[in-house]
């Protein structure tokens, strides 16, 4: 049996590696993708256009906290979330967070049961000028919000 070069071998090696990486790097990727958590306005709700929509996937959901529609009921709130085009209520069982109020950015973790925002997870913002990027992102694209 004739013996390998060096050049063949090394080759050899570098291919299995790559192979290898490829797939650890699928594997991770494949982990990864179920824990990932898309960021949504009421108007792609409104619209269905979400991939999460009768998945029952989780999925974020950003806006303003709605004025006049945070309703407290024990432990339950409940809220509107606007992006100044369309509304979606929330449901949130849990401890709110104390810079939560209406009038004020919000991005809550959830899934939608039957047309209602069911939040897993509330964060509000950090001070008078903080709105989380993706809310900030959407109403400029909107044409309502404005840079202060």
């Amino acid at each position: 049996m004739p013996r390998m070069s060096k050049k063949r071998v090394r080759l050899y090696g570098v291919i299995f590696f790559l192979a290898c990486l490829g797939i650890a790097a699928a594997l991770v990727l494949t982990a990864l993708s179920d824990n990932i958590s898309y960021f949504r306005t009421p108007t792609d709700i409104a619209k269905g256009a979400y991939p999460e929509h009768g998945t029952g996937r989780a999925f974020r959901l950003g806006g303003l906290v709605e004025t006049g529609s945070l309703k407290h009921q024990g432990t339950t709130i409940t809220f509107s979330v606007t992006d100044l085009k369309n509304r979606l209520d929330v449901r949130y069982s849990g401890v709110v967070p104390d810079l939560f109020r209406e009038g004020q950015g919000v991005v809550a973790e959830g899934k939608m049961q039957d047309g209602v925002f069911v939040a897993s997870t509330l964060l509000a913002k950090h001070d008078e000028k903080y709105m989380p990027p993706e809310v900030t992102r959407e109403l400029k694209a909107s044409g309502e919000a404005h840079d202060p």
